[in-house]
């Protein structure tokens, strides 16, 4: 698992973000706070606060280079 700090400030990135990681067998996991969210799931990342950066668990042992580089607009830092 590897863990990166993202933004999803915009409906637009929102979506987008949802399309790159749905292209993968892989389970993503975003965590807020307490809560963690299924990050393929739409209705659930609008649950969250989108205005402060959100942890992307990537649960994965494989790929990781290819998902890193896919998801990287996202990745804060």
């Amino acid at each position: 698992m590897k863990t990166v700090k993202i933004s999803l400030n915009s409906i637009d990135k929102v979506k987008a973000f949802v399309n790159d990681v749905t292209k993968f067998d892989s389970d993503f996991d975003l965590v807020s706070g307490r809560y963690v969210i299924d990050a393929k799931s739409i209705m659930g990342i609008f649950s969250l606060d989108l205005s402060k950066v959100i942890d992307l668990n990537i649960h994965s042992e494989e790929n990781m280079e290819e998902i890193l580089a896919i998801l990287k607009p996202y990745i804060v830092g």
